[in-house]
């Protein structure tokens, strides 16, 4: 997944976030803004987490989504 995609969508993803890692509170959310490596920083400070276990679940979490869940570019239908 591009990360890029993930910062661009942070708005609707916040609550998928806070379901994965419920210490982050919305004023952490609003300081990661959506950046990679302030994520990775927050889990990695609220769970007591080494930096390569936190960059993994970060990735493992942002593996999960496919393009259909950014909905930017609807697909057209005909009719």
């Amino acid at each position: 997944m591009n990360w890029d995609r993930v910062e661009g969508n942070w708005k609707q993803l916040k609550g998928k976030v806070q379901a994965k890692w419920g210490k982050l509170t919305d004023d952490h959310l609003d300081v990661i803004a959506g950046k990679r490596e302030q994520l990775v920083g927050r889990v990695q400070e609220q769970y007591g987490l080494g930096k390569d276990e936190a960059e993994k679940q970060v990735d493992h979490f942002a593996s999960g989504f496919e393009e259909k869940d950014f909905p930017e570019h609807p697909k057209k239908t005909s009719h």
